[in-house]
């Protein structure tokens, strides 16, 4: 009898041991089969996000604008192109932008008589300085006295044609009396409507075909 009970119980502590045999080796095979998943890092998420607003700002040129007029500015007497006429631009001054610009169809929005200057500065945010940047008009200096100013002059820029550029402190690099222009265009690849460009002049455009 005690034969029986003894043979019973090692019996069933076979099963048992088989049982749990089983269940490692169906946890090992799970966890083999399981793919690992990359994890990304707190900076591996900040980096992409910084590329992607670095991207977003460009050279933070701004393509378009109210269309406010500064003060003390005049509409042209006799313009080449009046508003509402079709231009084609001919620019190449629009940092970062120029293969979007160059060859646009465009239509006139306000034509003005002034002093166009290309200026050098550092943005008041930072970074790179700009250099010969086209167009600053005489109406947006801070400080400007009678135009046409000498080639060197030290001015402080009143206007926000790019980021940073407000308040800046910038050099006068050359200087152009002419007629200026506003312009609503697309851009060539298509992608963006610009509403009053500030500033082409009259030699940076040209009637169609």
């Amino acid at each position: 009898m005690k034969n029986s009970y003894v043979i019973t119980i090692l019996f069933s502590l076979l099963i048992i041991l088989s049982a749990c045999g089983n269940g490692e080796n169906q946890e090992v095979e799970n966890s083999e089969e399981t793919p690992e998943v990359e994890e990304t890092s707190q900076d591996e998420m900040s980096d992409d996000m910084e590329d992607d607003h670095s991207m977003e700002e460009g050279h933070g040129h701004n393509m378009s604008s109210d269309g406010e007029v500064p003060d003390g500015l005049q509409p042209a007497e006799k313009p080449a192109y009046k508003e509402g006429d079709q231009v084609i631009i001919e620019a190449e001054h629009a940092e970062g932008h120029d293969p979007l610009m160059k060859g646009a169809e465009a239509t006139v929005t306000g034509a003005f008589d002034t002093t166009a200057y290309a200026v050098s500065f550092t943005p008041t945010t930072g970074g790179d300085p700009v250099t010969n940047h086209k167009w600053v008009i005489h109406e947006e200096l801070g400080n400007a006295k009678n135009a046409p100013l000498a080639e060197g002059t030290e001015v402080t820029l009143a206007a926000d044609h790019m980021e940073g550029m407000d308040g800046a402190e910038a050099t006068i690099d050359m200087a152009e009396q002419t007629t200026v222009y506003m312009v609503d265009f697309t851009t060539v690849n298509g992608e963006q409507e610009v509403t009053n460009h500030k500033w082409v002049t009259e030699n940076e455009l040209r009637a169609p075909e």
